[in-house]
């Protein structure tokens, strides 16, 4: 299976490592100044085992069809991501995207067609350092993914073949969109509270704020519920404890776009949640947004 990783970040460099490690066929699609950056190879530091990639497969243009695209740029650049590998996409070509919210299926679908698109979702915590070698900070690294429909086709179970022995944990959904929905509500609310509050889990345990953090959980819960899909004990136990560990250093990575003044994601996570409330009431949620919001608004005045 040949596989187009759009993009060597944090997220799809680090999959996308581990596939080229196992001997997959792995192609990264990137910007011209990310080659540059990669010319002494792709390299993960994890707590699951370094990687190395010596000389990645690298492409600043797609020019011919792939069987799988991962895709996991941030929500705001999913347009300019599409155009760049829209020549990749063929007739037979699978898109697996692991971006949060759920929007983003539906504008791919309409650029390349409902059979082209699977639904995916990652758990992991990783960033770039200054060298730009990604780093997993966490012991977290699942793939998720599935056919939109819940079935088990021939080709998601030749996509779960491939992933399979690549050290990372693949996870073969036939419920991906409950699974999306989840990861969603997760998200919202680490990325809503830590980014409110400016510190991880915590910091904000030591100040008394749990209980914020668990109401705001509460509201995105109750959205997701509302739409269809509400979260399995096994999950929302899961949830509850990741936001009420007692010194936790777990932050979202939108937080750390907020501390580096860049661009961030919450239009794309708080504020379409937000936009499905249909007559729930989620005051802290709305809080979070406008502060999120607010930050947006310094940072362009700024610029």
């Amino acid at each position: 299976m040949r596989i187009l990783v759009v993009g060597a970040g944090a997220i799809g460099g680090y999959f996308g490592a581990r596939l080229a490690v196992a001997g997959r066929d792995v192609t990264f699609l990137v910007r011209p100044k990310r080659a540059e950056q990669l010319t002494g190879g792709l390299i993960v530091r994890s707590p699951k085992g370094d990687a190395k990639v010596a000389a990645p497969k690298l492409v600043t243009e797609a020019r011919e069809p792939f069987d799988l695209i991962l895709l996991s740029c941030k929500s705001y650049d999913l347009d300019s991501a599409m155009s760049s590998f829209a020549p990749a996409v063929g007739p037979a070509t699978m898109i697996l995207p692991l971006l949060n919210g759920e929007s983003h299926v539906d504008t791919l679908k309409k650029r390349f067609g409902a059979g082209a698109v699977l639904g995916g979702q990652c758990q992991i915590s990783s960033t770039l350092d200054e060298q730009g070698h990604i780093v997993h900070l966490n012991d977290w690294h699942l793939l998720g993914f599935g056919e939109l429909d819940g079935s088990r086709s021939t080709r998601i179970e030749a996509v779960n073949e491939t992933f399979l022995g690549a050290n990372f944990e693949p996870q073969l959904s036939l419920q991906i969109l409950q699974d999306m929905w989840e990861k969603w509500v997760f998200i919202a609310s680490m990325a809503g509270i830590t980014c409110l509050m400016r510190a991880a889990l915590g910091d904000i345990a030591a100040a008394g704020g749990t209980n914020l953090a668990l109401e705001l959980f509460s509201e995105c819960s109750a959205i997701s519920g509302k739409n269809g899909y509400v979260l399995r004990p096994a999950m929302r136990d899961r949830i509850r404890k990741t936001l009420a560990t007692p010194g936790s250093t777990l932050m979202a990575s939108m937080l750390r776009d907020v501390e580096g003044h860049r661009r961030t994601e919450h239009e794309h996570i708080l504020g379409e949640l937000l936009a499905r409330a249909q007559g729930i009431r989620a005051p802290v949620l709305e809080t979070c947004l406008v502060h999120l919001r607010a930050y947006e608004a310094r940072r362009s005045r700024e610029a």
